[in-house]
């Protein structure tokens, strides 16, 4: 098959790392793919040289907007693809919107949290709906978000997750033990890890809180946190302020997550929302104990394996990271497999590339 993806931008974020990695999957299958991204920021890339990657470089202007899309136009026409796959909201109405002017075979468009803007970006949403031949979010409880938001007709949207490539995610005891060498940290020490865009969404103050009371109650734990984004001074000087700055890695962008997931002991995610909640499961697969918040899809994720806690409660928080340290050697191997089984199980990057290859061929119950 000849497949076109559409995703906003590549920069960094689980829905750009998931595009690359299934556009890698479907090469190694044999098919021909193309991604092409609206914006101009590129820091995930596929690793197949034989994938096209196209940057609009679209800008917030009707002038940008018109020259993006006469672009993407001849794009389709020149690659001819046999099915648009489309990641994001705003690529989403785009890709909706070019098959007004464009034939495209099949169009799929993907939704990657429940919360993907205001109202006004809900009615654009719906009004175009009848635009897309499918619409998927990537867990249950971001498509009923959707569904109560009128967005998309509910049978016209279903959840279907994220792929996690389980031959890269796992643990690795060499990489551990170097890591933590190279930053000083002593085998006593409770490593906690938070990834993710500094953003709204993933709710950082929260972490940070929760952070400084574990160390009231004298905690023997240090956080990295890898990630980039606009609120980096901002965490910083509430961290300073809360008396643990000193405490803090701040990694900045790292493209070797498995690597800093090894030298980790709990990865934690302290999001206000999510859609699945993807570093949840990377931290799985690689035998990682997980203390994450109640959003979105992480449930679904998480089961029974790790520990949940409400959206927005810093004392709920740090109380089940002081849980995760505590628990012996033998329950934190036997919940370490018990993750990983989990990802490989439900949620393996072959099978859901498996699934969405059926689903492009009108196999809609794969």
């Amino acid at each position: 098959m000849r497949i076109m993806l559409f995703i906003t931008g590549l920069g960094i974020g689980g829905a750009e790392r998931q595009v690359a990695d299934l556009a890698d999957e479907f090469v190694s299958r044999g098919h021909d793919v193309i991604i092409i991204a609206l914006t101009g920021n590129t820091i995930v890339q596929p690793v197949s040289k034989k994938i096209q990657v196209v940057l609009l470089g679209m800008h917030k202007t009707p002038a940008g907007f018109i020259s993006a899309y006469m672009r993407a136009r001849k794009l389709i026409h020149d690659f001819s693809p046999d099915i648009v796959h489309s990641h994001m909201v705003h690529a989403n109405l785009f890709a909706r919107l070019l098959r007004i002017t464009v034939p495209i075979p099949r169009l799929i468009c993907t939704a990657h949290s429940t919360n993907e803007g205001g109202k006004l970006r809900m009615l654009a949403y719906r009004l175009t709906d009848r635009l897309a031949d499918m619409s998927t979010n990537v867990s249950q409880n971001a498509v009923d978000t959707f569904v109560k938001q009128h967005a998309v007709s509910a049978e016209k949207m279903f959840a279907m997750h994220n792929g996690i490539d389980t031959s890269k995610f796992r643990f690795n005891a060499e990489n551990r033990q170097r890591i933590r060498s190279e930053l000083g940290i002593d085998t006593n020490v409770q490593v906690l890890l938070a990834v993710g865009r500094l953003a709204l969404a993933k709710d950082y103050p929260n972490l940070l809180r929760a952070f400084a009371l574990l160390h009231s109650q004298s905690v023997n734990c240090v956080l990295w946190i890898v990630g980039a984004g606009s609120l980096e001074i901002e965490l910083r000087s509430l961290a300073e302020s809360l008396g643990v700055i000193d405490k803090i890695h701040f990694w900045g962008l790292s493209h070797d997550i498995p690597r800093v997931m090894s030298g980790a002991d709990i990865l934690v995610l302290s999001s206000a929302w999510e859609g699945f909640g993807l570093v949840v499961a990377e931290a799985m697969a690689c035998q990682r104990l997980v203390v994450a918040t109640d959003a979105g899809g992480v449930r679904e994720v998480i089961g029974d394996v790790g520990w949940l806690v409400p959206i927005r409660d810093s004392e709920k928080l740090a109380n089940a990271i002081k849980a995760a340290t505590t628990i012996d050697a033998s329950e934190r191997l036997a919940r370490g497999l018990a993750g990983r089984a989990r990802i490989k199980e439900r949620y393996s990057l072959t099978a859901i590339a498996a699934r969405w290859l059926n689903i492009y061929q009108g196999r809609y119950d794969a």
